[in-house]
């Protein structure tokens, strides 16, 4: 059986990495074909197009960076649903728009295929580790069949309803964690006023109550001035944007979030650091 995989950045070169360690057979297409040479060198295989993947595959993942990206991959010219083939399992493991995964499941079941939105969290480490949580929406028969797959990359994988309803989780993952990194940021930030020693305020902090992922994997990286991108900074921009469009739908106030994503904008669109990694917003405070 043979994989696609579509996208080739941090998270999904991971991904690529524990299939294919794990004895998979994955065909890959990512836009810009350097950035993919990692996996091919660890043994996958190029496909020229988006649509060259669905040709050869028959389980197609997806993980680009916007929704337009996604919309391009799946509806343009060059893309999946142009070659998509009756029974073919379609997985978008992207962070995106609710409505755009429910646009591509009715249209997959227009063509016959199985289609999931399937968004990830964990980070690069998880995508390494092969312990990502999978929050899943779509057909619940496609869940039962792929998987023996997500369990090569993911660790817990959760059903939650139809299509769209892995995005809407994954939104609610995302307002959680908007407040923990700006939580762990202003930590550091007084911790550092106050004059005290950071890596044993850190360390004490891990050990109690105020423990969280955050803290735990970037706060680490914050005191080793390490921004490179376990997740970039313009993603999750992204992803603070769709979810307060998706709670502005549904008549919902988010401050706590809204002022998350205000941070981020201005890390992302006025210092021009959206290609640093999500801890970076403690730029914002030390230069």
């Amino acid at each position: 059986m043979m994989i696609g995989f579509i996208g080739t950045g941090v998270m999904g070169t991971g991904i690529i990495k524990n299939l294919l360690a794990k004895g998979e057979d994955v065909v890959v297409f990512n836009r810009t074909k350097a950035h993919a040479q990692e996996v091919i060198d660890a043994g996958a295989k190029w496909a020229d197009t988006p649509k060259d993947v669905a040709k050869q595959a028959e389980i197609v993942f997806t993980m680009v960076g916007f929704p337009q990206d996604v919309e391009e991959i799946y509806f343009g010219e060059e893309g999946i649903f142009s070659a998509a083939k009756p029974g073919q399992y379609l997985v978008d493991l992207t962070t995106s728009k609710p409505s755009l995964a429910r646009k591509i499941g009715l249209k997959g079941e227009e063509i016959g295929t199985y289609v999931l939105d399937a968004p990830v969290s964990g980070g690069d480490i998880g995508a390494k580790k092969g312990t990502l949580t999978i929050m899943v929406g779509g057909q619940e028969s496609a869940l039962e069949y792929l998987k023996p797959i997500f369990l090569k990359f993911g660790q817990q994988i959760t059903y939650f309803g139809g299509y769209g309803s892995g995005q809407h989780t994954k939104m609610a993952n995302q307002i959680m964690i908007a407040g923990t990194m700006t939580g762990m940021c202003e930590m550091f930030v007084y911790a550092k006023a106050a004059g005290l020693d950071l890596e044993k305020v850190m360390k004490t902090l891990q050990g109690g109550a105020a423990e969280n992922f955050s803290l735990g994997n970037y706060g680490p990286r914050i005191l080793r001035e390490d921004y490179t991108p376990g997740f970039f900074a313009k993603h999750f921009l992204k992803d603070l944007r769709i979810a307060l469009e998706e709670a502005e739908a549904i008549n919902l106030n988010l401050p706590n979030t809204a002022k998350a994503k205000e941070l981020y904008d201005l890390l992302v669109n006025e210092k021009g650091l959206g290609n640093d990694g999500t801890q970076a917003l403690i730029k914002l405070w030390w230069s």
